[in-house]
């Protein structure tokens, strides 16, 4: 589970689909690699310092020497945390991946291997089982790729040597509370180098916020290959999101001619009925459902529109990218025999890199359209931003940051 930007997700949250009978235990965990003594030295050091600061959070003294026994400076996991890519991909490229047709087929055969327990985990929690499916495809390809670091040694790592080493240095402490609660042991404790863990990648804190021994075995085990736990633990996340029992995440939407963009964005909320009235009406033809919505145009003007409702808003408390989301949506509507997105352009465009996000909002400002800071990160600022110099210009208020808008501004 990560809080992370579309330009990440798309690299880190995408693989190869593995075949249903492909879901076996995690190679073999990743160790360290060949590092200067210095590096090792100075972690020793920071390991000695952090002892009695875990032990003030109520880690006992076996369990820190279990959990650190084995445990090295990982330079591979340093490298990974600096790693500052700009490789982009529009959202409909990242769909088209995320909502393959083997992962469609691999997510169907997941539902039917694991009908009963399914069923079970629909029951207690009221979140759709094709749902809590779609989760476990987008983050491991339904258990084919949970990640083979050591947790403990790679948040030690970043601790001692991250770019948030506070941050890693609370997911630390929280993994060895999971260590000590008898949930996994320290070499059992595997996952993505950043500290995400077992089928459905959890981080540590929401581990000990949200998962639970749904096979009653007396483990909160989201490691295994059997996946029970996961999955019970990822629908008692969103639960306790805000899922709302018998609601939808969204649906592809047609804007009519006249459309108001201004209205767009998950800070207008109004009832479908409105929105409705307004001309606003399904692209496949069904019905809009009761209750308050938004609409999102997570490609711009040119491409689908959707209209979004409070579960859209669960699972973005999974992760916070509207790419994932509409992933996991768009997954679990092809899991129940609905239809591929419609209005997919021929010709969108790529989102900016961060370096041309940063040129965007200096060159707006400039402009008088003030973002209120040039992060490289496309906010609300921006997009307010981007909207009042597109009305300015008698162009589509859509608030997309694009290359040509760029190119506009030069």
């Amino acid at each position: 589970m990560r809080n992370i930007l579309l330009t990440a997700s798309v690299l880190t949250l995408l693989g190869a689909c593995a075949s249903p009978g492909n879901v076996t235990t995690s190679p073999r965990p990743v160790t360290a690699s060949p590092v200067d003594a210095g590096s090792e030295a100075g972690m020793r050091a920071w390991i000695a310092g952090f002892r009695p600061r875990a032990e003030r959070a109520g880690i006992s003294p076996a369990t820190l020497n279990r959990a650190f026994a084995d445990v090295r400076y990982n330079a591979e996991v340093v490298r990974l945390d600096g790693r500052q890519s700009e490789f982009t991909k529009t959202v409909w490229q990242y769909l088209e991946s995320a909502v393959s047709p083997s992962r469609i087929e691999n997510g169907r055969a997941m539902l039917a291997r694991y009908a009963s327990t399914l069923d079970a985990i629909e029951a207690q929690y009221g979140v759709d089982k094709e749902i809590v499916v779609a989760v476990w495809g987008m983050e491991s390809n339904y258990g084919a790729n949970r990640g083979n670091f050591h947790l403990i040694e790679s948040l030690t790592t970043l601790a001692y040597h991250g770019r948030r080493a506070s941050f890693f240095e609370a997911q630390l402490i929280d993994a060895l509370k999971i260590v000590q609660a008898g949930d996994v042991t320290p070499a059992n404790m595997t996952g993505s180098w950043a500290g995400a863990m077992g089928h459905t990648q959890f981080m540590p804190s929401s581990f000990l916020g949200y998962a639970v021994d749904f096979n009653g075995d007396g483990r909160r085990d989201i490691w295994s290959d059997d996946p029970t736990d996961a999955l019970a633990s990822t629908a008692a996340y969103l639960a306790r999101s805000g899922w709302q029992p018998g609601g939808i995440w969204g649906m592809e939407v047609v804007l009519p001619q006249g459309f108001d963009y201004s209205r767009i964005g998950k800070s207008t909320r109004m009832a479908a009925a409105s929105w409705a009235a307004q001309g606003v009406r399904s692209a496949d033809g069904r019905a809009l459902p009761q209750g308050d919505a938004s609409i999102l145009l997570p490609g711009g003007a040119k491409g689908a529109a959707f209209m979004i409702f409070q579960n859209f808003r669960a699972i973005e408390r999974y992760n916070a990218a509207d790419s994932y989301v509409i992933g996991v949506g768009h997954l679990a509507d092809r899991l129940k025999g609905l239809g591929p997105i419609r209005n997919i352009p021929s010709d969108a465009e790529a989102p900016l890199s961060r370096s041309q996000t940063q040129e965007l909002q200096e060159r707006l400002t400039r402009r008088g359209f003030d973002t209120q800071g040039t992060d490289g990160r496309v906010g609300p600022n921006t997009v307010a931003a981007i909207t009042a110099y597109q009305r300015s210009a008698g162009l589509i208020p859509d608030g997309y940051a694009s290359a040509s808008l760029l190119a506009r501004l030069r």
